[in-house]
């Protein structure tokens, strides 16, 4: 197990309602310690995170979230502001009542207006998952392949599970072309990590990876989050 391979694909998340400036100013800092892929972080922090961290650090943050039944223009906005404020990459929900009522045509055109104003920025759709069938699950990979987008990612944290072994096992199979994969939500060891990351993601969505590698150095207070992610 490289632990430097881990760090490199870990989006540092912190998406708590009650997150304070102070909060997401030490993951910044422990991105930059760390060198994680970014910090994921909510859009009212973008600006002031950019700021704090110039060129050091990918500023990641969140679209439609975590319900994404926003409506596509409002999706679009978020991401507009977003990219002005500093944001690099964008993790945005999918309308998921529309994939459930089969408007796949619906679902597409909205994500490709959300890559559209990502303005060339890093775009990675999730598609919540452990809310979908298998056969919702495998039409997403078919619609995020064709929809220009960069990552199809497992799930927000925010509902009734998170990444699955099998999940990524599916993805693996059924995405195509450049489609990467971003594991999210219940990753609580560097062994989940590392498993993760054999089976084919790319990037990992976390709050918990580096705070175990700061307790094996003496750094941490013992204690985990219990936050979704």
């Amino acid at each position: 197990m490289d632990i430097n391979n881990i760090l490199e694909a870990v989006d540092h998340t912190l998406l708590s309602q009650t997150a304070t400036w102070e909060e997401i100013k030490s993951i910044c800092d422990d991105g930059i310690k760390y060198k994680t892929a970014s910090v994921c972080i909510p859009p009212s922090f973008v600006k002031q995170a950019k700021e704090y961290v110039g060129d050091k650090l990918k500023i990641c943050t969140v679209i439609g979230f975590p319900n994404g039944y926003n409506t596509t223009a409002v999706k679009c906005f978020e991401t507009e502001e977003a990219v002005s404020l500093g944001a690099d990459e964008i993790d945005m929900v999918i309308n998921l009542g529309w994939l459930k009522d089969k408007k796949y045509d619906l679902v597409l055109e909205e994500i490709k207006s959300v890559k559209a104003a990502c303005n060339g920025k890093l775009l990675k759709v999730i598609i919540e998952t452990c809310l979908l069938s298998r056969e919702e699950k495998i039409k997403m990979c078919k619609i995020v392949s064709s929809s220009g987008a960069d990552y199809i990612k497992t799930s927000t944290g925010f509902s009734t599970g998170g990444a699955t072994v099998e999940d990524i096992k599916l993805f693996k199979e059924f995405c195509s072309g450049d489609i990467k994969i971003k594991a999210a939500g219940g990753i609580s060891s560097l062994e989940d990590a590392d498993e993760f990351l054999k089976l084919g993601a790319n990037r990992l969505g976390t709050s918990r990876i580096v705070k175990l590698v700061k307790e094996s150095e003496g750094e941490g207070n013992g204690k985990l989050s219990n936050t979704a992610y």
